[in-house]
């Protein structure tokens, strides 16, 4: 993965805030700009639980499509949360990595869409299992369509 700001190579998803820019050059952006980078462009603004897409039909069904993360915590972050956990309330550490697991198998799976021809995405899941102790897999998962405007 490349960022399109910096230009430097990451390995995963994880490196970045969208789908475009790394979390280093997002941090540099002013807030406008950061609204506007993470706003839904191309299919992830046609991504939906629902089966149908209001306002569009669906001409043709590509098929089943993922995107899946396997994530673990550090010690360190073990370490915070326990102590968050004492305190009580959100155990900020661990909402973190939830969603930044979700967000990196959503991106997973809505390349999975593009990469076969898709123009959306309905029926739209997630799902979530300890593969060992500490360590998750988050899947997102759904039905990759091609779909055209209804006639007004």
């Amino acid at each position: 993965m490349r960022c399109e700001r910096c230009g430097k190579e990451y390995p995963s998803r994880y490196y970045f805030k969208t789908r475009t820019i790394c979390t280093e050059c997002f941090s540099k952006l002013t807030p406008e700009e950061q609204v506007e980078a993470q706003r839904p462009k191309g299919l992830q603004s046609m991504t939906t639980t629902a089966f149908t897409i209001d306002g569009y039909q669906v001409v043709k069904s590509l098929g089943l499509i993922r995107g899946i993360t396997v994530r673990s915590r550090s010690i360190f972050g073990t370490l915070g949360a326990s102590l968050q956990t004492i305190v009580g309330g959100n155990i900020t550490l661990f909402t973190e990595l939830c969603e930044k697991a979700r967000a990196e198998a959503f991106e997973m799976m809505v390349d999975h869409a593009e990469d076969i021809g898709a123009n959306a995405v309905i029926g739209v899941r997630y799902d979530a299992n300890d593969v060992m102790s500490g360590v998750t897999e988050v899947l997102c998962y759904g039905t990759a369509v091609v779909v055209t405007p209804l006639p007004s």
